[in-house]
């Protein structure tokens, strides 16, 4: 799930792929591959998509489907929830999208 909340953070931001990899420095491509899932971003390109948004690293993570199952929540009631969440961000970014269009 961390590949969705880094699409839906860029989106929100109203950020293009092409604008992003000149903000990070990185090759589009990585960023595709991050956003789709193929690859994983390491911690320190977390922290440049952290500063870069004004996002903390654990609010990235806390998607991430490789959440420990410490805690009072057990795994899967957290998954389902940050599932939801993203469902949320989605939803709103799609809104925000078509309010443009109009």
């Amino acid at each position: 799930m961390l590949h969705r909340a880094l699409r839906l953070v860029r989106q929100y931001h109203n950020e293009s792929i092409v604008g992003l990899s000149r903000a990070l420095n990185i090759p589009k491509e990585t960023i595709e591959q991050f956003e789709t899932g193929k690859t994983s971003p390491s911690v320190d390109m977390l922290q440049r998509y952290s500063s870069h948004f004004d996002i903390p690293v654990p609010s990235f993570v806390f998607f991430s489907e490789t959440l420990g199952t410490q805690g009072r929540l057990s795994k899967q009631l957290r998954l389902n929830l940050a599932g939801k969440v993203l469902d949320v961000l989605e939803w709103a970014s799609k809104k925000n999208e078509s309010t443009k269009e109009a």
